[in-house]
């Protein structure tokens, strides 16, 4: 993209935020219009009005379950105008690893749109901070398993519809031309021979290489992560200018074939490099030396793997990429220059049509019949009513006939832009450690392996990663969490992380059972190295693509085969002694 088609891009979304709310209603009229004469909205007698407080007064609040008979019909053919007026050009597959069920959802034009725009937006705040040019880009992009349904739409993983799509490709050309790696690799069905395919890929133009991306924070450690392993073979291929012979998917072999030929001499220089590192610290930019940035999700179930990221990144800034869902985007990163652990998105008024569920937590809630502590809802607020600093849960509807969808996200708003809202992703909202009264989140578990891992660190120890369950089985019954170490550790810092965890929930709920013998003292159980390798595995098998996943930071009953992995891997058990109970 040229610095006239940056500032042109800049202009146009700083027009659209100026008036947010007049933006907003205009594109709930075109959803309405264009989805009006759909079954699931014929039902509300809308009778043709389209201002947004006659949809909410006419349309409920729903969740994903609330739709499944209708995405049900779509999958098995029916072509009527079930949830859209315009027929939906294929079905999005969740990736299953937070909430333990895949979901499908719709996929339409207007979402393919509302990616190009979100992508040409960050892309054009991104450039005018780290200007890239006309340079390659290292992405780690993978595809997913794809499926027919009964009715010939592809079901597939929303990166692998977008990616697939010849118009995504032409009118972003300026943006994905610069991926070092042939489509052949980003659409190699086995993920270990894409992965050292752009591993390779990446190389073979590292002087050209400006910036490095995949999807999520954890795709970009475990690429450098498989790096250590393989670096050795990929110089072997550079040097003599033969593929190794790992790759065996013909098309991937054949792309990548075409790249290589004999260079000794980059073959020495990234072999050296590597060797005269210490403990892979600085990898990136040592193998990129034009490399900007890292770019990536890195928020949520992400930020445990920023210390690692880190770590291969050095001095190169990491930037954290855009906010959506399965279900379709939210908002760009419009400032590319903060921290990961500070980032916000502006959310683009004309993508979707936005609602914000305001949440309160209460000091001294009275519970009734041992139920967990929640939060408490107001009626949902637009999009420029928001307040800075409150949280919310994001309700969305979509071109692709979700109406009034519960995202399921809690954010909280950090300022505005313009008129429009910049939101800081905190956590799925349904996804909860609770026995009792007790109910801590995915970010909670993320907050107490973050503090006990400081103990680690001090003795030079690493976390490679960590989920929770919650274990009924004993009387009472007691939280579990995982760990996956990079070394082993003695019995007195496993010890003293133990407590450290069971102290780091600070839930009243949770503290108030642990106390009086509510809740049984935390177990911590370590797990054999790759056993976090065994579950991604297992995932990639059920089609989830590793540009989806996510490792899932609790583990519940419906996740039976992962428990079991994790279970069947443990190798050191320990008990909290923090409470004295």
């Amino acid at each position: 993209m040229t610095v006239v088609g940056v500032e042109s891009v800049i202009e146009e979304f700083e027009t659209l935020t100026k008036d947010a709310g007049r933006v907003q209603r205009e594109t709930l009229q075109k959803i309405l219009e264009q989805n009006g004469e759909a079954e699931y909205l014929q039902k509300f007698a809308l009778g043709g009005r389209t201002d947004p407080e006659s949809f909410k007064a006419c349309v409920p609040l729903i969740t994903h379950k609330d739709l499944e008979p209708y995405i049900q019909r779509i999958f098995d053919g029916d072509t009527s105008p079930v949830l859209t007026g315009n027929p939906l050009i294929a079905i999005t597959l969740s990736s299953g690893t937070t909430q333990g069920k895949r979901k499908f959802l719709p996929f339409s034009e207007e979402l393919l749109e509302s990616t190009v725009q979100i992508y040409r937006t960050s892309f054009a705040f991104r450039n005018r901070e780290y200007p890239i040019g006309n340079g390659k880009a290292l992405q780690f992009i993978y595809s997913s398993m794809q499926m027919k349904t009964n009715g010939g739409l592809i079901a597939a993983a929303g990166s692998t519809n977008i990616y697939r799509s010849e118009h995504f490709k032409r009118t972003l050309k300026d943006i994905q031309s610069q991926c070092c790696s042939p489509d052949e690799v980003i659409f190699c069905p086995h993920f270990d021979q894409s992965l050292y395919c752009h591993l390779l890929c990446g190389l073979l133009y590292s002087d050209e290489v400006q910036h490095v991306n995949a999807q999520f924070a954890h795709s970009l450690v475990n690429a450098f992560r498989t790096f250590e392993l393989v670096w050795e073979d990929l110089c072997n291929d550079i040097r003599h200018g033969v593929l190794s012979s790992r790759i065996t998917v013909p098309s991937a072999r054949a792309a990548v074939s075409k790249l290589l030929f004999p260079n000794p001499t980059l073959a020495d220089s990234i072999y050296e490099k590597c060797k005269g590192l210490s403990n892979w610290y600085g990898v990136i930019p040592e193998l990129f030396p034009n490399a900007k940035y890292v770019y990536g999700i890195m928020t949520g179930a992400m930020e445990p793997y920023l210390r690692k990221l880190r770590h291969y990144a050095g001095s190169l800034p990491l930037v954290c990429a855009d906010y959506g869902a399965s279900e379709g985007w939210i908002g760009a990163n419009v400032n590319p220059g903060l921290p990961p652990e500070l980032a916000t998105f502006a959310v683009l008024p004309n993508i979707a049509f936005f609602e914000f569920i305001p949440l309160g937590k209460p000091e001294g809630q009275e519970l009734e019949n041992g139920a967990s502590i929640d939060y408490i809802e107001s009626e949902p607020v637009g999009l420029t009513e928001v307040e800075v600093g409150r949280e919310y849960e994001v309700v969305v509807t979509s071109f692709a006939g979700l109406c009034r969808y519960r995202l399921g996200d809690i954010v909280k708003v950090a300022g505005f832009h313009n008129s429009t809202p910049e939101l800081r992703y905190i956590c799925r909202r349904n996804v909860v450690l609770s026995i009792n009264i007790d109910k801590n989140t995915e970010k909670d578990v993320m907050v107490a392996a973050e503090e006990a891992a400081k103990l680690l660190a001090a003795e030079k120890l690493e976390l490679v990663d960590f989920t929770s369950h919650v274990d009924r089985s004993t009387d009472p019954g007691h939280y579990v969490i995982f760990w996956e170490l990079s070394s082993d550790a003695g019995e007195e810092v496993l010890s003293s992380c133990c407590n450290c965890l069971d102290l780091a929930f600070v839930d009243v709920g949770y503290v108030c059972s642990r106390k009086v013998g509510g809740i049984g003292p935390l177990e911590l159980r370590v797990v054999r190295k790759g056993t976090f390798q065994k579950i991604l595995e297992h995932f990639l098998s059920l089609g989830t693509s590793m540009g989806q996943f996510k490792t899932p930071r609790l583990v519940g009953p419906s996740r039976g085969r992962v428990l079991e992995i994790l279970c069947h891997n443990v190798i050191e058990s320990y008990f909290s002694t923090a409470y004295g109970c």
